[in-house]
């Protein structure tokens, strides 16, 4: 089973106990508003989410790693690799992403999970490449790619929802671990 310690999380595979709390965490709309059209999900859209996160795992070696802080156990949220699907320009990458409960927001933790995540892709997994994509706005999110190394490679268009994305990236080659 693959897990990773940070200084403050525990990022592991997904349990069943991990659903309401995630179900919590996307059903709130300040959470959801940069994920595709800013809708919230309910409790039976996160069952589904998670197994398809977890299936992710078995198929590619990789996945979303549940978001645990070790001091009280409490489930984050999320963070960790997937292939952007939704985007066929980059439908062949491996993407680096997270969501946190709002709680969780501005304490260092998306850093935090997604800097061992990154280490984990390209050491671990031996990728040589991973990218990063947020909706144009969504400046938290372009700080956590900036703090990783990561650059801002392109910008594109939604291709269902039609709003501006910037993807960003880092090479093995730029990596400073």
């Amino acid at each position: 089973m693959t897990e990773i310690r940070t200084p403050r999380l525990l990022l592991r595979r997904w349990h069943e106990d991990d659903l309401g709390p995630m179900a919590d965490i996307n059903a709130d709309p300040q959470v959801m508003r940069w994920i595709g059209d800013g809708s919230v999900r309910d409790p039976a859209e996160t069952a589904e989410a998670v197994e398809r996160w977890e299936e992710e795992w078995d198929d590619e070696g990789f996945g979303l790693f549940a978001v645990e802080l070790l001091a009280s156990g409490e489930l984050a949220g999320f963070v960790g690799l997937s292939v952007p699907s939704f985007l066929p320009e980059v439908e062949h990458e491996v993407e680096i992403g997270w969501r946190l409960g709002r709680q969780f927001w501005g304490q260092g933790y998306a850093s935090e999970g997604a800097q061992a995540t990154l280490e984990f892709a390209l050491q671990d997994r031996g990728l040589d490449r991973v990218i990063s994509i947020h909706r144009k706005g969504n400046t938290a999110s372009g700080n956590v790619m900036r703090k990783l190394g990561m650059e801002l490679e392109r910008e594109t268009t939604h291709p269902v929802y039609g709003f501006p994305l910037l993807v960003h990236s880092i090479d093995l080659s730029q990596y400073s671990g």
